[in-house]
């Protein structure tokens, strides 16, 4: 019997990924703990996060597959998270005016059976995202849409920020929040197959 499908994020661009594939899933969304205590290169830094944000979930698992994401925007060797409130956005929005900077987003997969965890793994995958010059009244107006508070690195590319964005090298949907691909590549090596093992059943 296939386990059940978990994504361990309250994150709706996710929850709109996996289901744009149409697979069966639940939400549930993880506690945590996101401080990292000690520095480490960002490819590290959201494997782990993610690897945590997975084992939270499975531990209230008793037969799943769960999955647990996490991102961050990287601009000259500073990691960007989610900001503070609207004047940090803003200023998070005028370091990327201009410049090229990268969103690395990391996956991991946690196998629960029988209630114990048989399995982990994680990976992450880089895009190079370049923002155009913006103006003091572009990143006022979009800070008062209230969209960045929530989104690393202060914007969302799916959404109103997409106007500010002048080129992407590399997975779209990583910028969102998660790739598919790497999703695949990670739970073939775990033995299965995505779009086939987790399929919705149709009507």
């Amino acid at each position: 019997m296939r386990p059940e499908l978990v994504l361990a994020s309250g994150s709706p661009r996710r929850r709109e990924l996996l289901s744009g594939l149409g697979l069966s899933f639940r939400v549930m969304t993880s506690q945590a703990d996101e401080e990292l205590g000690r520095p480490m290169k960002p490819e590290e830094a959201v494997e782990e996060l993610a690897l945590r944000k997975a084992r939270a979930v499975a531990s209230q698992c008793v037969d799943a597959l769960v999955i647990g994401a996490d991102t961050v925007v990287v601009h000259e060797r500073e990691l960007l998270g989610k900001p503070k409130d609207a004047s940090h956005a803003a200023d998070m929005l005028r370091k990327l005016s201009g410049h090229t900077h990268q969103v690395v987003s990391g996956i991991a997969l946690v196998l629960v059976e029988d209630g114990a965890v048989k399995r982990e793994i994680a990976g992450h995958r880089v895009t190079e995202v370049t923002m155009r010059r913006l103006s003091e009244r572009h990143i006022d107006w979009y800070v008062g849409t209230g969209e960045p508070l929530d989104k690393a690195g202060a914007y969302g590319i799916q959404g109103k920020a997409a106007c500010f964005i002048e080129k992407i090298n590399g997975d779209y949907f990583n910028v969102v929040g998660m790739s598919p691909a790497l999703l695949d590549e990670l739970m073939e090596r775990m033995g299965f197959m995505m779009v086939r093992d987790f399929a919705k059943a149709r009507d």
